[in-house]
């Protein structure tokens, strides 16, 4: 299967659902024994600022190269049987999801471990640039943990 048509990751305009994409995985394989999951969301409240809304921006085949490697190296790393990553591009606002990381593997550490890895890799490695925009203006985000 080309990895480009795998839709276990994905950067999209729309948002996600958590169930179909743990349903999804979780088709995937009986052998599956743990699923974990890191869900991340837009919050109000940043820096001591408002926030309304966050733009996404991303070199998309870059982003979209990097998070294929990403899913493809914690798959060996950590002995996943599957895994999805689903980043939100545009504008998300206050309260909405950006961003679904799901690792399933035969026992739960392995899980917890390979979705705390991806989100991490994910911050610093992915061409994702996100813009705040607060009742002050907009400001473009350096990364963080």
């Amino acid at each position: 299967m080309n990895p480009l048509t795998n839709d276990a990751v994905r950067l999209q305009l729309e948002d996600f659902s958590l169930d179909a994409e743990v349903s999804a995985l979780r088709a995937h394989s009986k052998r599956i024994g743990g699923i974990a999951t890191f869900l991340g969301c837009t919050r109000d409240f940043s820096e001591a600022r408002a926030v309304r809304e966050i733009t996404f921006e991303a070199y998309h085949a870059m982003a979209l190269a990097e998070l294929i490697n990403l899913r493809e190296e914690a798959m060996l790393r950590f002995g996943l049987i599957d895994a999805r990553i689903i980043h939100r591009l545009g504008t998300v606002q206050a309260g909405e999801n950006i961003v679904l990381i799901v690792a399933g593997a035969e026992h739960r550490a392995p899980a917890f471990d390979a979705c705390r890895w991806l989100i991490d890799e994910l911050k610093a490695r992915a061409p994702i640039w996100k813009k705040e925009i607060t009742p002050q203006g907009e400001s473009w985000v350096t990364p963080h943990p």
